[in-house]
């Protein structure tokens, strides 16, 4: 039965990864799933007990207000006074890089690249500029801070929620720094690199048009529903579902506000990413398969005998194979199934949890910013591109990803090790 399992696993992984252009992976990994079934291989029971449904809570609840933040033209808003205020081309990708970063620690990276990418277009028209290094660096920067906050992006959410973390654990876990300081840290490796790469362009900047605000409410919800995160962290023995119901809580109030004063109808299908909220569910039924019939403990066992038990060498191992992995391959699957890893390695080579987690989240999260299908958010900013005629290959992407991630990753790995080991 266990080689069974396995089976299936790879060849659904296989298909997601080299055939998503003809199949569509919600397919394959449902596929996946009735085969598992049909087979006896799990029962009903175990699919509903490997599904997050706290993730799932997390999930939609802020994908409802980020659809809702995009209406209300506050991060067009935005992205128009930091190009006003740019020397030049530039110094105005770099402030869009930065908006973008800021955006992301609390939306899905890609419901981020949608909200600046517009404005990163008309900004490029505007300066007769080349709009492709505008949207990499847009998904490259976006990518990076999604890990930095609890709701930032799905791999972050699928930690928290498997952990017990809280939205502060992000920030301070155990009386030492937590992960998103070692995102910032990287953040400022990084975004020195960007400028070298950016400060060839010294083209003079023109006004762009002024966009109108069209509500404050989905800033106002969003930026409550972080303060009560960030409050619920200080409360002790709170029910296990309770940051998935203050999420659901906050993005069903903006729904219902937007069903009665919205002047524009709000749609389930275009401002939610259902496509992602399905996958998450296979990913858990598959992860949990491999998890019921000991495959997951088989693995944490191979990677301690390949480093002797070391926690350096183990860590190191972590970081940089998750980075490699997913520079190439979805990054939500990965970090499942490499979370209860993580957890038994820490466990029998007596290292903090912290460390591998930590290390995990930064490896998987950034490692897709190397190439353009390596994220979500590169394949949408990619497909955007070629849209409006301009190719993006992978030698293209290369020449921004490439050394943007290898300095947010170094710096962040070393911070990790000095601050957790």
């Amino acid at each position: 039965m266990k080689l069974f399992v396995i089976i299936v696993f790879l060849v659904t992984y296989a298909s997601i990864v080299l055939l998503n252009r003809k199949i569509n992976p919600l397919v394959s990994v449902f596929a996946g799933v009735a085969v598992l079934l049909a087979s006896r291989a799990v029962s009903i029971t175990q699919v509903f007990q490997s599904i997050n449904f706290n993730v799932l809570g997390v999930f939609l609840g802020t994908m409802i207000l980020s659809g809702l933040f995009i209406y209300s033209n506050v991060p067009g808003f935005l992205a128009v006074k930091l190009v006003a205020k740019s020397k030049n081309v530039g110094i105005a990708l770099l402030l869009m890089c930065l908006l973008a970063s800021f955006i992301s620690s609390f939306t899905d990276n890609v419901a981020t690249v949608l909200i600046v990418a517009p404005i990163a277009f008309e900004a490029a028209k505007k300066l007769k500029a080349n709009p492709v290094p505008f949207l990499i660096g847009i998904a490259v920067s976006s990518n990076l801070q999604g890990s930095a906050t609890m709701i930032g992006d799905a791999p972050s959410i699928i930690l928290a929620m498997s952990h017990r973390m809280n939205f502060m654990d992000f920030f301070w876990m155990k009386g030492r720094p937590g992960v998103a300081f070692a995102v910032e840290i990287g953040a400022v490796a990084s975004f020195i690199v960007l400028y070298l790469l950016f400060r060839k362009f010294k083209q003079g900047v023109q006004e762009l048009e002024p966009i109108k605000i069209k509500t404050w409410v989905p800033t106002i919800l969003m930026i409550l529903m972080i303060v009560s995160l960030g409050v619920s962290s200080f409360i002790v023995n709170k029910p296990y579902h309770s940051i998935a119901l203050i999420c659901l809580f906050f993005g069903i109030a903006g729904f219902l506000w937007h069903m009665i004063y919205g002047k524009e109808r709000f749609s389930f299908t275009k401002n939610i990413n259902w496509h992602t909220f399905f996958f998450l569910i296979g990913v858990f039924i598959l992860i949990g398969a491999l998890s019921q019939v000991g495959i997951i403990r088989d693995i944490a066992g191979l990677i301690s005998r390949l480093t002797g038990g070391n926690i350096f060498l183990t860590f190191t191992l972590i970081v940089w194979i998750s980075v490699l992995l997913s520079a190439f391959i979805d990054n939500i699957p990965y970090i499942t199934a490499m979370i209860p890893v993580a957890t038994i390695l820490a466990s029998q080579t007596g290292a903090k949890p912290e460390l591998f987690l930590f290390g995990l989240l930064i490896g998987a999260t950034l490692g897709g910013n190397i190439t353009p299908i390596g994220a979500s958010a590169n394949i949408v900013s990619v497909g955007m591109l070629r849209d409006r005629g301009y190719n993006v290959g992978f030698k293209d992407f290369l020449k921004i990803g490439l050394p943007f991630t290898l300095a947010a990753v170094t710096a962040a790995y070393i911070f990790l090790w000095f601050t957790w080991r």
